[in-house]
């Protein structure tokens, strides 16, 4: 059995230089996923850009009786992202290291967006595999997360203790995992070096209050999302849809980044659209909260209108639907 509580957190290595892309992507010699070991028990994957241009980050732990998969990548065809191959061969290396007998997998989602599931389905039939919906019931059910979001939970890979933060905001089902073996906090989309899309500000805010309370009682050694998107030039990122980005910074963030965001977030809660903060940028995808007369009456919302999309938005201020 390892012990993953003595010395924890470990230290592991992010000397690694991320595979960014090519001028043409068709004519990327680089493999589909680049594959790096932060430590013996954790590995960090990337999709190539030159595969698809979201280039998302997925995560790799391993405990004495289980691995956790985190996120399956923005691309379902094999042929093009070959990721059960991959994680199958890296589970494999593993138990030839550390042998134990019916080893199973846990395929599970920062959330639910479709560059961080869209290979789910190359796990269906794989044996000992257990995959977690993206959807909000799916997720609660599966970690127990009562009183969505207010409560903590742990997942439990064998004797490897992962933390579970509620953080609705970007997405409604959002899930930030903390991993006590290594201190790495995993922030899926809720934090990284780009552009950080807020959908409900109010339920984003809660999320960044949540995970400064958590880690001012935490040791946390690095903060990892899901993507880079920025340029080493602070507030200037690459336009959506690039393909080659010779000029990142690295993908590791730290609590710091946390109390930069919440200091952001209240310079900006009554603004819309697009703010460069340094190392990431805000962007509102909701409209701040509409500020009354004395005497006004409340906006009245549309029956059936979804107030967390931007068609709902719309549709409870009498608007025309804009495009995503």
């Amino acid at each position: 059995m390892i012990d993953f509580l003595r010395g924890a957190p470990v230290a592991g290595s992010l000397d690694v230089v991320w595979h960014a892309g090519r001028p043409s992507p068709n004519h990327d010699p680089a493999p589909e996923i680049q594959v790096h070991a932060y430590s013996e028990h954790t590995v960090i994957l990337r999709q190539n850009k030159s595969v698809h241009y979201e280039a998302p980050f997925l995560f790799l732990l391993f405990g004495n009786e289980r691995a956790l998969l985190l996120d399956t990548g923005a691309s379902a065809d094999p042929a093009h992202f070959p990721l059960r191959e991959t994680v199958d061969r890296l589970v494999t290396d593993w138990l030839e290291r550390h042998p134990r007998p019916a080893y199973s997998l846990l395929v599970a989602h920062t959330h639910g967006h479709g560059d961080h599931v869209a290979a789910d389905g190359q796990f269906a039939d794989r044996p000992l595999t257990t995959v977690v919906g993206p959807g909000l019931e799916e997720v609660t059910s599966a970690f127990g997360l009562t009183d969505w979001p207010h409560r903590t939970g742990t997942l439990d890979l064998g004797g490897r203790i992962l933390d579970l933060i509620p953080g609705p905001g970007h997405e409604r089902a959002a899930l930030v995992f903390h991993d006590r073996h290594t201190g790495l906090l995993l922030t899926g989309d809720s934090l990284y070096p780009g552009r950080l899309y807020i959908e409900d500000r109010t339920a984003y805010s809660a999320t960044v209050d949540r995970l400064l309370d958590f880690c001012a009682t935490r040791p946390v050694r690095h903060v990892l999302g899901c993507h880079i998107e920025m340029t080493t030039t602070p507030g200037e990122d690459y336009p959506r849809g690039t393909t080659h980005q010779p000029d990142e910074p690295p993908l590791q963030l730290t609590p710091d980044h946390l109390r930069t965001l919440r200091g952001a977030l209240d310079e900006t809660a009554d603004h819309h659209g697009t703010h460069p903060y340094g190392d990431f940028i805000l962007v509102y995808r909701d409209r701040p909260p509409a500020r009354r007369a004395r005497g006004q009456e409340p906006a009245k919302v549309v029956a059936g209108a979804d107030p967390l999309s931007l068609k709902g938005i719309d549709q409870c201020y009498g608007r025309a639907p804009r495009s995503p």
